[in-house]
């Protein structure tokens, strides 16, 4: 190892006395790469440093929510300022309103916002508005297609076509996921079998899953998805926690010309900082509370200091020259991972789109969950821990996509792209050389 790492250790073997794994969040812990976590000492641009002074290029950006990359000046001001007033409150601000507006204004599908906490929360609100607007219950989700950790979303696939879901989780009961049906993405036979079933009061997608590694849709794909939901008088609710206000400043359905009904936004949303939100038309947001019936509620949605981060974050991923540079730092990592492949001789499959770059080691396209998981694990670990003893900080799991930012410069791509060329060869040696395959 390269680096050194022996504070980072130490903290690490204590944080397991005290929180289950060490962590707060299970990827966090870097099991999947055979590897252990760096403690993080502070955040600068495009670059981690941790307690032991050694430096990263960050393609991980808090799993996507830092679009502005690290300790941005304009965030770090605007959320010292609001919290030199106060960080909560239990009643509105102008800045949760100054905000809403934005987004109303950015992502087509809303005319109305309702701001929570997490991703997690805006899904599962989400769901309880589909059923109530509709009166029906079933929800229709995607293998792979990550909605948070409520219970309706923990569910495994079945082997193809429709299935009813299957507890993913203990703790969670059969009952919860009774109404959950769990179809391949981007397989149209699946869906229309599913539907074939009725009593659906929404379809639930990522438009651009990216919790199975970034798998895009095929072409037509979402578009079918709308006509189908309408046919089947669900709701069309697209989770763009990922993809909102990165791949494009309406996030997927803006890029892509498919309105859903409903809308989950979540991470770039905050700036860093604990926000979401779900969002659609006036004549459905308006049945929650206190206009309506359906109650959801939370201590700390619309939180100030978060509304004052996320309204820059919001406004930056709209600036044009912004989103120029995010494709192009895009599009750089992406091609350089392609050649760099073929250079090795290391099967690699490159998706991307703007502020997002996912490799598989695979020869052939990812079209699903399915074919993710055959892409090779023991490969993607080798790649990982190379190149975090390089300086490289990825996504420890092959199932997250990298997270370019508008930090992000080209000599950080060259960077990245010098160690993954030591990393590929690692992995030509260690795993496609005949030896452990």
């Amino acid at each position: 190892m390269s680096r050194r790492a022996r504070r980072s250790h130490e903290l690490f073997a204590e944080s397991r006395q005290y929180m289950p794994g060490g962590v707060s969040s299970p990827v966090r812990a870097m099991g999947q790469i055979g590897s252990e976590p760096f403690v993080v000492a502070r955040g600068e641009g495009a670059e981690l440093v941790d307690v032991d002074g050694n430096r990263y290029v960050d393609w991980v950006m808090s799993w996507g929510a830092l679009l502005a990359g690290h300790a941005h000046p304009d965030i770090v001001a605007a959320v010292t300022a609001r919290a030199a007033s106060g960080t909560s409150y239990g009643a509105p601000t102008a800045g949760e309103l100054e905000l809403a507006r934005l987004v109303v204004d950015t992502v087509p599908s809303v005319e109305m916002v309702r701001f929570v906490s997490s991703g997690t929360e805006a899904a599962m609100s989400a769901l309880r508005l589909a059923r109530a607007v509709t009166g029906k219950t079933r929800v229709l989700k995607f293998a792979g297609a990550y909605h948070g950790h409520a219970d309706p979303f923990l569910v495994a696939a079945g082997s193809g076509l429709a299935t009813h879901g299957i507890p993913a989780s203990p703790g969670v009961p059969e009952g919860a996921v009774a109404d959950t049906v769990v179809v391949t993405w981007n397989d149209r036979t699946a869906v229309d079998e599913a539907l074939a079933g009725g009593d659906f009061a929404a379809i639930f997608c990522e438009p651009y899953p990216a919790n199975m590694g970034f798998v895009p849709p095929s072409e037509g794909f979402l578009a079918y998805l709308r006509e189908r939901a309408d046919e089947a008088g669900a709701l069309l609710v697209f989770d763009e926690v990922i993809s909102g206000f990165r791949v494009a400043p309406g996030g997927a359905q803006e890029r892509e010309g498919v309105t859903p009904d409903l809308t989950v936004l979540g991470k770039v949303i905050g700036g860093g900082l604990p926000l979401a939100a779900f969002g659609g038309p006036r004549r459905a947001m308006e049945a929650l509370a206190p206009s309506g019936d359906v109650y959801q509620a939370g201590t700390l949605s619309g939180n100030p200091l978060a509304t004052a981060a996320g309204r820059i974050a919001v406004e930056l991923a709209r600036d044009s020259a912004a989103r120029a540079h995010l494709e192009r730092i895009s599009s750089a990592l992406a091609d350089g991972l392609r050649a760099l492949g073929e250079e090795v001789g290391v099967p690699l499959t490159v998706t991307a789109a703007p502020g997002l770059v996912c490799p598989f080691f695979t020869a052939g396209p990812v079209h699903d969950f399915a074919d993710v998981s055959a892409t090779s694990a023991e490969a993607y670990a080798v790649f990982a821990r190379s190149l975090l003893d390089q300086g490289i900080f990825v996504p420890p799991s092959r199932f997250e996509a990298w997270f370019p930012s508008l930090a992000h410069e080209q000599s950080h791509v060259e960077r990245t792209l010098a160690a993954a060329r030591t990393a590929l060869r690692a992995v030509r040696d260690h795993v496609y050389s005949g030896a452990s395959r």
